[in-house]
């Protein structure tokens, strides 16, 4: 039987394949270091002649591969020309690689020669020779810079020491802690922790308790540890909020002589019930010339937050405000976010507005960018401002059915130019006031939020264009674009290939608005469908993700040439920097350092990204905690994901998603096609394909892991 070793005279026999690897590993361990076949047998502990005449063998067909020198007559050492690169290291399941900072091809990283190298670090490798047929391969010599130095996890407490348990998705290993390291922390309960030092011959690296989160399965300090995994802050520092605080809204004679005076005019906001932060309303008033003059007016963040101060280092690093299912964890302090620069309603307000003078049929015929000042008649939930469409009665209700009119034409019009539909349902709790989830329910983008959504992008698109666009035999001068990138073509002929098993078709070629209107026709005709869901996930998945950056590209999914975002200052930190551009070009100013913004806009992109990634980590948690009440309960269910561990299955009453592990798949031994997003049954070719229908049992919940087991119901 293959991979069993026999005994013949006193030695024992190794397969081929085996022994190449020894070798190698030899070599690889004494790169300066000359070996012939009597010294590498001597140290394989290899006594048999004719295995010894089989490591010579080996020595010259590895020759023969360009992966050794001979030095002399039967005398080999390691060919070293790989020499060492630098690069980030990522994970794939259980595998460890390394992208090179050259762009080169990824180098597999064998676990033993990680050398303690944790995700996104940066590091040091010796690339190894290259085999024939092999991916490059090599080792981690020096960690250059740590992604992160601080983990989340349970601490465990004995007599003498102490252990942080992570999620091995992060640390692969435990984390010991001296007992004069714990800070106060108890068995049990969450922690973070910092690395202190971690020897390269110790499998457990060295730390000490920084911050005590608190209980385990408390809301607070769940929604923290959640924060906290992902770098993000969950606190406030007191002298950024005493600094706010000292801000007064400095609405003088003197400021309102320098802008235009628009507290007159018909204004209200349009927000969610629960927000607090009102950046943006909408003005509207007739003309004499029988146009329309609606204005966008935001928050003039930037008025009050000045560039260099401590509040606008916190807002820079913090980059955005994160919304967790339960809280907001806002970007600016609340004095300003909340208080000063929140568009509330009766109270007078410093804004910055672009003043469009329209058609009812929504043609922008003129628009002026201008410092405004505003006061709101009304504040409306996105639920009151629906029902005034719906009933055609209450408070502005002809204001609010021309404006709901106009965003509709603005709304055609996008599509027409090839705009994609991506109104995707997002799961929102009923939460108690301890913070547990009572019940599931499905957010709508309806009319309302339609009618805000078609202005803001109205202004966000004018703004770009005015900078990005500038009169004949001017140059566009740095500034902050929102890009969206054409779909990878690869991506999306995959996704047109596997959609077709469920008999719908999608354009790959051909002209942007044609494969955008193929794209919204798909999503048209699966609505309502079981595999609704996955179809919408996958084509998300085919498309580039948007970025800040001062390369202007365009924006792909909305259609637009120049985008840009200016309408939420009090949340996004790259809007605070588009206001001040604006503001520095209008009065003139010179260009600014192009390499400075691009920084910024990376940082901005980086943070968006972690706190998306915080927001479907804490509905994944409750979604967990909800289920828990309904363990051993039956439920119908769609595969939503399939992977060579198992597949995922989202229930469709609630859309919480849970795993059926591979190894519960016990009526035949399965194999994943990745190709085809499927698990195929050897013996009986039973399948469990993306997008199948599937009855489950809730098996487990781990709230610690934020995961759901499910077990098949066969029927």
């Amino acid at each position: 039987m293959a991979g069993k070793r026999k005994k013949t005279g006193g030695s024992t026999r190794i397969r081929k394949s085996e022994l190449v690897r020894k070798i190698i590993d030899i070599f690889r361990a004494n790169p300066e270091i000359i070996f012939n076949y009597k010294q590498l047998s001597k140290l394989l502990t290899i006594k048999s002649d004719s295995q010894k005449v089989f490591i010579n063998e080996i020595l010259y067909e590895l020759l023969e591969e360009d992966y050794l020198v001979e030095v002399s007559k039967g005398k080999f050492r390691l060919n070293s020309r790989g020499g060492f690169i630098t690069g980030k290291i990522t994970r794939e399941g259980v595998k460890t690689f390394l992208i090179p900072d050259d762009g080169g091809e990824t180098v597999f990283i064998p676990e033993r020669k990680t050398n303690h190298a944790l995700l996104n670090d940066k590091v040091k490798a010796f690339l190894y020779a290259r085999r024939k047929g092999q991916l490059p391969e090599g080792e981690v010599v020096d960690i250059i810079e740590r992604a992160k130095d601080t983990f989340v996890g349970i601490i465990e407490v004995s007599d003498n020491y102490a252990f942080l348990i992570c999620d091995n998705r992060v640390l692969t290993t435990d984390v010991f802690i001296p007992k004069n390291k714990l800070n106060g922390a108890k068995d049990g309960q969450k922690v973070i922790v910092k690395l202190l030092k971690w020897e390269p011959n110790l499998k457990n690296p060295v730390g000490e308790v920084i911050d005590v989160l608190g209980d385990r399965g408390d809301n607070n300090t769940e929604m923290h540890a959640i924060l906290a995994e992902y770098g993000l802050p969950y606190t406030y520092p007191a002298e950024v909020d005493a600094a706010a605080e000292n801000i007064d809204a400095g609405i003088t004679p003197e400021e309102v002589a320098r802008r235009i005076d628009m507290r007159k005019v018909t204004t209200f906001t349009i927000d969610p019930r629960d927000a607090k932060d009102f950046d943006d309303a909408l003005s509207i008033r007739k003309l004499e010339n029988g146009l329309w003059e609606v204005g966008v007016h935001i928050a003039d963040v930037t008025h009050y937050v000045r560039p260099g101060s401590i509040i606008d280092r916190e807002g820079s690093d913090r980059a955005t405000s994160v919304y967790l299912v339960d809280r907001t964890i806002p970007m600016l302090p609340e004095h300003l976010s909340n208080g000063i620069c929140s568009l509330r309603p009766d109270e007078d307000k410093l804004t910055y507005s672009v003043l469009f003078h329209m058609s009812e049929e929504a043609e922008v015929k003129h628009y002026e960018i201008a410092k405004t000042v505003t006061r709101s008649n009304r504040r409306f939930t996105y639920e009151e401002a629906q029902q005034v469409i719906e009933t055609g009665a209450g408070d502005f209700r002809d204001e609010i059915l021309l404006l709901n009119s106009m965003a509709v034409n603005l709304r055609r019009k996008r599509f027409e130019n090839g705009a994609i539909a991506f109104d995707r349902v997002e799961v929102r709790f009923e939460i108690d006031e301890q913070g547990k989830p009572l019940s599931v329910y499905f957010k709508e983008q309806k009319e309302a939020n339609k009618l805000i959504e078609e202005f803001m992008l109205l202004a966000n698109k004018t703004v770009a264009t005015h900078i990005g666009k500038p009169g004949r035999g001017q140059k566009a001068k740095t500034f902050v674009y929102r890009v969206h990138d054409l779909p990878n073509p690869e991506k999306l002929e995959n996704f047109s290939q596997f959609i077709k098993k469920f008999g719908y078709q999608l354009r790959t070629s051909g002209k942007q608005s044609a494969i955008s209107g193929s794209i919204n026709h798909l999503l048209d005709v699966v609505e309502g469908k079981k595999e609704q869901n996955m179809i919408e996930t996958l084509a998300i998945r085919s498309m580039a993700k948007a970025i800040y950056t001062t390369e202007n590209i365009g924006h792909y999914g909305l259609a637009f040439e120049y985008y840009t975002h200016f309408t939420s200052p009090i949340r996004r930190y790259p809007d605070m920097m588009v206001h001040r551009l604006l503001e520095r070009y209008a009065e003139g100013g010179r260009n600014v350092n192009q390499q400075e913004y691009e920084d910024l806009c990376r940082h901005s992109s980086d943070r968006e990204q972690l706190a998306a990634n915080a927001e479907r980590a804490s509905i994944k948690y409750k979604q967990v905690e909800f289920m828990s009440k309904h363990l051993g309960q039956d439920f119908d269910g769609v595969i939503s994901g399939v992977t060579e561990w198992g597949v995922y299955v989202e229930i469709i009453e609630n859309k919480c998603e849970g795993m059926v592990p591979i190894r519960d798949l016990d009526d035949d031994y399965y194999v994943f096609d990745e190709k085809n997003y499927c698990l195929v049954g050897r013996k009986y070719q039973r399948r469990f394909q993306l997008g199948d229908p599937v009855r489950v049992k809730v098996a487990k919940a781990n709230l610690d892991k934020k995961q759901l087991d499910f077990v098949l119901v066969e029927e």
